[in-house]
């Protein structure tokens, strides 16, 4: 999201952010409506083999939800499917994120990877893609992702979908990104119609992913500003009229210019205890959840970062599925321009629909699918129940020391003697620290070769606290090869890299003294783990690169056992 995700999201190029394509529209075309179904050879934005319809129904007191449908162009009068439903800000007519320069109107093609490659109309299934509110067709003002608004659409995307009479009743949510997030909203509600969940790249915790230990991060500025533009953006002229006067209703000559306002404010509450983030915190109201649920997770995003996946998963109780590996805000199925795999493993839309089939229509897996996937950091993929599978932990003893909080490059370093084995560090590592002084932390792990080559493996910052400083770690599953060592940096908060860190820090210019701490492993051996078919994430090499690292050396100060 923070390249994304407008929870998310930050700033590289908008095809980038959404994994979106525009494709060529052709002249003036068949427009949909709740009665009138349209077909690829009417508008050619539709899907072939698809039949097109919008739709307008309530979520909260003053808010008209849109939705466009894609059904099976085939389907026989009276019959019915289940459906695969989608909630977020994305499918506005006129583009994801800008204006996308289309011919005449039709619906969005952010899923024509689930409709095309996936073939989810040939399958049986139909697809619903809803505007929460403040977006594309839907009146209403926008709020910060995942909050109660998300919630109250969410429920009534799902009371809506389920009472249709070409709905089987049973929904899937699907989305990635913010509609990622949307999907996790699903699961925390319990609905009795949502019968399993997909998402991809979420955010797992709201506040956690925007600041962190009290620091913010850019995207507090920057995702309202980019949600409100989308928020804005003008649709086709050719929409039908109820489709434009929803779309005006928060403009900046609608009859409500403050809704931008209203929900930039939201970004800037300080308080992690605030109502705004307990709300948001996905992760910890997933407790006690049994929807199926199927993720996925880069290890190394910095969008949508590995944050509260862990304590989701362990608070999630129902039926689970997980790809998890080396790679940053990719979609399943996604490919580099030169073919390859973003996620490096083939498959992921046969995997998605034996899922649905399994959950919607109570038809058993042909396949026997690994219930988690993980791709480590030397490339290699294995099988696991669950995850993370650790076979031991270490409680590792910081030594003291000091640093100037600065904001430039002020550290201190300490190191594990070499492993005598690979070791792989998995999990949700976690630092405690005992300080004098104020201002704030930066922790850093790094993975140093024997000729003192290093690459920096994982981060957290915070702002210190009297006496004592406690931060959690991105979830991780980085190996040690044989003779390399862990090296653990502490210091000021470092300048803002792209796409590793945007933090903005108060700088106190503080001495700070480190009087010791501790760090918290989960290890564990890969000499068991259970191969599967896999190629390295293209992103793994190009973060090697773009994170290589040259900790001072040091006398090692600790083992890894």
């Amino acid at each position: 999201m923070r390249r994304l995700l407008a929870a998310g999201v930050l700033a590289l190029s908008v095809a980038t952010l959404t994994g979106c394509t525009t494709a060529a529209a052709g002249p003036a075309a068949v427009v949909a409506t709740d009665t009138r179904a349209v077909t690829h050879a009417e508008n050619g934005r539709v899907p072939e083999g698809a039949s097109w319809t919008q739709h307008y129904f309530p979520s909260a007191p003053g808010v008209e939800l849109h939705a466009d449908v894609l059904l099976p162009e085939n389907l026989p009068g009276g019959a019915k499917v289940p459906l695969v439903l989608s909630a977020g800000s994305y499918f506005g007519h006129s583009g994801q994120l800008a204006v996308d320069g289309f011919a005449h109107t039709g619906p969005s093609q952010r899923f024509d990877d689930l409709t095309g490659e996936g073939r989810l109309l040939e399958r049986g299934y139909g697809l619903v893609m809803v505007d929460v509110r403040g977006f594309g067709g839907s009146s209403g003002c926008t709020e910060m992702l995942g909050g109660a608004a998300d919630q109250a659409d969410v429920t009534a995307s799902l009371n809506w979908a389920a009472a249709q009479p070409w709905s089987t009743g049973s929904i899937g949510m699907y989305g990635k990104s913010l509609d990622g997030v949307t999907a996790l909203v699903g699961n925390n509600l319990r609905h009795p119609a949502l019968k399993a969940v997909i998402a991809q790249e979420p955010i797992w915790d709201i506040q956690r992913n925007m600041r962190s230990g009290g620091v913010p991060r850019s995207t507090t500025n920057s995702v309202a500003t980019i949600y409100n533009t989308i928020a804005t953006q003008p649709q086709m002229p050719d929409d039908d009229p109820r489709y434009r006067a929803n779309a005006a209703y928060d403009g900046p000559t609608g009859p409500h210019p403050e809704c931008s306002i209203l929900n930039t404010a939201t970004y800037t509450e300080p308080n992690p205890a605030a109502d705004a983030w307990k709300v948001r915190n996905l992760a910890e109201r997933a407790k006690g959840t049994t929807t199926p649920l199927f993720v996925t997770q880069g290890f190394l995003e910095w969008n949508t970062d590995a944050e509260g996946m862990q304590e989701f998963l362990t608070n999630h109780e129902g039926p689970q599925r997980a790809w998890l590996g080396q790679w940053d805000h990719k979609r399943g199925g996604e490919r580099t321009a030169d073919g390859r795999l973003e996620l490096g493993r083939e498959g992921w839309f046969d995997e998605v629909f034996s899922f649905y089939d399994q959950y919607l229509k109570g038809v058993a897996p042909p396949t026997r699918y690994p219930a988690v996937a993980v791709e480590d950091s030397t490339g290699a993929w294995r099988s696991e129940g669950r995850w993370p599978r650790a076979d031991r932990t270490a409680t590792v003893p910081l030594a003291g020391g000091s640093y100037t909080d600065d904001g430039a490059t002020s550290s201190y370093t300490q190191r594990s003697q070499p492993v005598a084995r690979p070791t792989r560090l998995t999990s949700t590592p976690r630092v405690a620290l005992t300080t004098q002084g104020t201002g704030n932390v930066m922790v850093r792990l790094h993975d140093v070769a024997p000729d003192g080559k290093a690459v920096m493996v994982n981060q957290q910052v915070s702002a210190l606290r009297p006496g004592s400083t406690s931060l959690q770690l991105r979830s991780t599953d980085w190996t040690l090869r044989e003779g390399h060592s862990l090296a653990v940096e502490i210091g000021t908060i470092q300048p803002g890299i792209p796409m590793t860190n945007d933090w903005l820090p108060t700088i106190s210019g503080q001495k700070v003294t480190v009087q010791g701490g501790r760090l918290d492993l989960a290890l564990d051996d890969p000499a068991k783990d259970a191969r599967l078919p896999g190629t390295p994430a293209p992103w793994g090499a190009l973060y090697r690169a773009s994170q290589a690292s040259a900790p001072p050396p040091g006398a090692a100060g600790f083992t890894l056992g």
